[in-house]
């Protein structure tokens, strides 16, 4: 259904904007950051309207003449000051009760980035964004929580699939540092051994002739993930699974 910004929805947006939008969908971004503090996600604080000074994930509604893709984006730049982040669409959420100023079915987008590209400027309707912890997520409004635990098995799903965690190091790391970062994706404490022997015998990495500089402990050795190699073997049936 379309329609003009109606009042109700004007208290809950806080849009002053005429601009006609869907009234019955809006869209939520969960943008999982990751850093040397591990594995966060972006939430903003709503400086407007029912829910002011409470936490939830970045979204809102879709205007008229939009594309939900392009809704998604703008919305993620306008509340939170990122661009051109590589939004993957999760769902749809659309529990009766979840919003309520009326039925409003969301959907979810998620993405995975290196938190230190970009930088974090709240706009819009938002007052603050930060980053929060995985363990450390306050209560959220409407369904956020849900969406974001779905959103986190997701995530952890496609890094035991796919070598997607590679893009979150640097061009050259060590093998520690390779499972420091799935162990904190994926929650869980890994067998320094067995994480070697396993991703080693994938044949994805290349073994560099350099070591780790500038630090107190033993240097390790340096490698570097082989995209090509992993294409051609996807090409012939490979299956990566950590």
């Amino acid at each position: 259904m379309i329609c003009k910004v109606e009042k109700k929805i004007n208290k809950e947006s806080g849009k002053t904007t005429q601009k006609s939008v869907m009234n019955s969908i809006t869209i939520d971004c969960v943008i999982f950051g990751f850093n040397k503090n591990g594995l966060e996600v972006l939430l903003v604080q709503h400086g407007v309207g029912i829910r002011k000074g409470e936490w939830g994930l970045p979204g809102g509604w879709i205007r008229e003449k939009e594309s939900i893709d392009s809704a998604a984006q703008r919305l993620l730049a306008d509340l939170t000051g990122l661009n051109n982040v590589y939004l993957e669409q999760l769902k749809a959420f659309g529990q009766p009760n979840r919003f309520p100023l009326g039925r409003v079915i969301t959907i979810g987008y998620f993405a995975l980035i290196m938190r230190d590209d970009y930088t974090i400027q709240p706009g819009f309707t938002a007052s603050d964004a930060k980053w929060y912890k995985i363990n450390e997520i306050p209560n959220l409004i409407y369904d956020h929580n849900a969406i974001l635990d779905y959103s986190i098995e997701c995530l952890r799903n496609r890094v035991r699939q796919a070598p997607i965690g590679f893009n979150l190091l640097p061009d050259k790391f060590t093998l520690l540092e390779l499972m420091r970062l799935y162990e904190e994706i994926l929650g869980i404490e890994m067998d320094k051994s067995n994480f070697r022997r396993k991703i080693l015998k994938m044949k994805l990495l290349v073994e560099l002739n350099e070591k780790q500089k500038k630090v107190s402990h033993r240097a390790a050795k340096l490698y570097e993930f082989d995209q090509k190699i992993y294409d051609k073997l996807t090409e012939k049936g490979f299956s990566f699974e950590i």
